[in-house]
């Protein structure tokens, strides 16, 4: 990776358990990063059970297998952008919500969704 470090998607309450995140999704938010062309922050990548628990996440959570990233996001100029962008390097799983665009490639999961929060 070059705009990112394992560490940024490490579960809170477990250092060193962004090396568990998928590097297919590293690799294509790599190349978003790149796109972009500014810095993106990490809200959340890999969660143990109990950091998933603890934020209310679902139990079937696509962060369990680091297969799924939470991106800061807080303006609708860059949204639009990188909702664009993130498709583009191929994410056909996209959530967005107000301060945060949520994506992950969960194949046990349906295709080519979109969801708000």
């Amino acid at each position: 990776m070059k705009y990112f470090t394992h560490k940024e998607f490490d579960s809170p309450d477990e250092p060193g358990s962004g090396n568990k995140m998928n590097e297919e999704l590293l690799y294509m938010l790599d190349a978003a990063r790149k796109k972009f062309g500014k810095p993106i922050k990490i809200n959340s990548g890999y969660r143990s059970e109990a950091h998933n628990k603890a934020v209310g996440g679902k139990t079937n959570s696509s962060h369990l297998k680091g297969l799924a990233a939470d991106i800061s996001c807080t303006n609708s100029v860059d949204r639009f952008n990188l909702y664009d962008i993130l498709r583009e390097v191929g994410f056909k799983r996209i959530g967005v919500a107000r301060s945060f665009i949520h994506i992950d490639i969960d194949k046990d999961k349906s295709p080519k969704v979109f969801w708000v929060y």
